[in-house]
C-alpha cells in the first residue's frame, strides 16, 4: 500500500531554495508513484503565498508551474471538520488537519517539534531525510 503524506510549506521553500538536499529530492519523487501526496484549498493558498514572495527570487511562472503540478498530481481533499486549536500554530493546525483528514501516515516537515501531537492521531512527523531514508528513496 502506497503511504500518502503532507508536505509542509518549509520543505517546498527548501525545495525551491537550492537544488542539493532532501527536499529537492523528495519534489522530484512526487508524482511518481512512490507515495502519494494530498492537498487542500487553505493548504495550496499557504504554499502560494508563501512561494510567492520575493526573498525565493523566483519568477511567478516557476511557483505557478510548480502549484499546477502539485495540485495534478496530488489529492485534494475538503475538510469538513476542524481539530483547532491542537497546536501552538494555527498554520500548522491545517496541516494536522488534513493528514487527519487524508489518514496520512506522515507529515513531512522540518518543523517536527510542531507536530508533536500529531501521535496522537496516529501520523508520523518525519523531516525529508527522515522519510525518505525510511522508503529508501536515497
Amino acid at each position: 500500500m502506497t503511504e500518502s503524506i503532507v508536505i509542509d510549506t518549509n520543505v517546498l521553500v527548501s525545495a525551491l531554495r537550492s537544488k542539493q538536499g532532501a527536499s529537492f529530492k523528495l519534489l522530484n519523487l512526487v508524482g511518481r508513484g512512490l507515495f502519494k501526496t494530498v492537498v487542500s484549498v487553505p493548504l495550496m493558498l499557504e504554499y502560494e503565498d508563501v512561494l510567492s514572495r520575493e526573498y525565493l527570487a523566483l519568477p511567478q511562472k516557476a511557483v505557478d508551474d510548480v502549484l499546477d503540478y502539485l495540485c495534478a498530481v496530488s489529492s485534494n481533499r475538503r475538510i469538513f471538520y476542524l481539530w483547532r486549536p491542537v497546536l501552538k500554530d494555527l498554520k500548522d493546525d491545517l496541516v494536522l488537519e488534513l493528514a487527519v483528514e487524508a489518514q496520512c501516515t506522515s507529515i513531512v516537515t522540518y518543523n517536527t517539534r510542531h507536530f508533536v501531537e500529531a501521535e496522537v492521531f496516529g501520523i508520523k512527523t518525519e523531516t525529508p531525510l527522515e522519510f525518505l531514508t525510511r522508503l529508501e528513496l536515497l
